[in-house]
């Protein structure tokens, strides 16, 4: 063999080392195999019971088609009446809830216990309070100015 030969015979070897010991780093351990399993066989598990569900339901749905078409001049009455029925409940019981609520709220509004939302109450109470004084202000300066003007007028028809 030359020695050409036996150098790229070398090159080849310390190649092929090279390309087994980066395999070696960047192959998977066992709890990355070991999750890549679980992963599959839950997700296999899962599909497997989203094929059963819809199979359920399409031959549900195909037995129950002609009981439902047979009943349905008693059925929808009936669901209708039950839709209305379950809606009133539920806005009679949403709105006790609230007043039940504002109750509780007005109640520690009242003993100071500062509840959500208690100091912009205030807040908007101190501006109305000042809002009416000024307006209380303004008219009391509109009545003196109608007074001193309806009292010079009856002076000066007097006079004529």
């Amino acid at each position: 063999m030359s020695s050409m030969d036996q150098k790229r015979s070398e090159q080849l070897k310390d190649r092929a080392h090279e390309l087994y010991y980066r395999a070696q780093q960047n192959a998977p351990n066992s709890r990355q195999i070991l999750g890549l399993v679980t992963l599959l066989a839950i997700g296999g598990l899962l599909l497997l019971l989203g094929g059963l569900a819809i199979t359920g339901t399409t031959v549900t749905a195909v037995l129950a088609t002609p009981v439902l078409i047979l009943f349905s001049p008693i059925l929808i009455p009936l669901a209708v009446v039950a839709f209305f029925t379950i809606g009133g409940l539920l806005g009679a019981g949403t709105f006790g809830v609230a007043v039940l609520s504002a109750i509780s709220w007005a109640y520690n509004y009242y003993k100071n216990r500062h509840p959500y939302g208690s100091e912009q109450l205030d807040e908007v109470r101190h501006r109305l309070s000042e809002t009416a004084s000024q307006i209380k202000e303004k008219a009391r300066g509109y009545g003196s100015e109608a007074k001193g003007f309806m009292q010079s007028k009856t002076d000066t028809s007097l006079a004529a």
